[in-house]
């Protein structure tokens, strides 16, 4: 983690400041504030905060794992305050988060999807794949015209793994 950070598990109090995270970013798709809460509260255990010394969120990474592929982590979003951008701490919570679940839970792979325009996400997962040595598949999951707002780019599913033990 980046000087002055620590990694930690979200609490249902985080949900708003996580909120605001993701509605600054201005690149992720924007839940209701009340599906923050419910994150924090129901997948804890397969998501991360990077906490400053003001015990403040700092950046997020939420993720649950696969049902019918319990091995797979699935990472929802990721997304970091923009005071804090450019120290590396999107790949230090992912790593930190994926260290955590396969140590606690198993996990063996991580699944994403990313709209072929966000260059940073698409980086960071690259680079994550490289780091740990994984083989990447990706596919169009879902393509554009599937999604109710006109315009919607394609998200790409990233499928990393098996990540070494």
């Amino acid at each position: 983690m980046p000087e002055g950070l620590t990694l930690d598990s979200p609490r249902v109090e985080d949900g708003a400041a996580i909120w605001r995270i993701a509605r600054d970013s201005e690149v992720l798709d924007l839940n209701s504030s009340y599906s923050y809460l419910l994150w924090c509260r129901d997948f804890a255990a397969t998501s991360a905060v990077a906490r400053g010394a003001d015990g403040e969120p700092a950046g997020f990474v939420t993720g649950y794992l696969r049902p019918g592929r319990p091995c797979t982590l699935v990472v929802w979003q990721v997304a970091v305050d923009h005071a804090h951008r450019g120290r590396g701490l999107a790949a230090a919570l992912l790593d930190g988060l994926v260290a955590r679940t396969a140590r606690d839970l198993g996990v063996r792979g991580v699944e994403t999807t990313v709209t072929p325009d966000n260059t940073a996400s698409n980086r960071l997962f690259a680079s994550f794949a490289e780091r740990h040595g994984a083989p990447v598949e990706r596919e169009v999951l879902f393509a554009g015209g599937l999604f109710p707002d006109a315009g919607h780019a394609p998200e790409v599913l990233h499928r990393i793994g098996p990540l070494a033990a």
